[in-house]
């Protein structure tokens, strides 16, 4: 009995940055973000959408979703397409082969983390704070 408290008593403390832990919707930290209009940099092929962020796996995990497009009809169907935000070039690059198009055009990966690395440094901050926080554009 002593040997399983023992194990799982870390497991408990860790909460929602331990290894095994799954977010659930409450947990996600979310910001809304758009481009500027004369910012050049903007590594994103929409010019606003979302920043989240969750700990899954014991690391903050940062992503990037596309706002629903305005001139959507209410009851038409919608896929919102996400990003995974980070400067880890096999996750950059192959963890975001399904919807990669959500990224402007970049020559190389080198220039692809240069235009993103802004953006995984906002969105560790937003992963700072509270679970379920919904923090103000340009808020942090």
């Amino acid at each position: 009995m002593m040997t399983e408290m023992a194990v799982a008593m870390p497991l408990m403390l860790a909460g929602e940055q331990g290894l095994f832990h799954i977010p659930t919707p409450e947990e996600v930290r979310l910001q809304p973000i758009s481009r500027a209009g004369n910012e050049a940099d903007w590594p994103f092929s929409v010019d606003e959408g979302v920043l989240a962020c969750a700990w899954s796996a014991g690391q903050r995990v940062v992503t990037f979703m596309e706002n629903r497009p305005a001139d959507l009809e209410e009851g038409e169907k919608f896929e919102r397409r996400y990003v995974i935000v980070t400067t880890e070039p096999m996750t950059l690059s192959v963890g975001n082969m399904a919807y990669r198009d959500l990224f402007r055009p970049a020559a190389s990966i080198e220039e692809r983390i240069r235009l993103i690395a802004p953006f995984v440094t906002m969105g560790q901050r937003l992963c700072d704070q509270p679970a379920g926080a919904r923090v103000g554009h340009g808020e942090l």
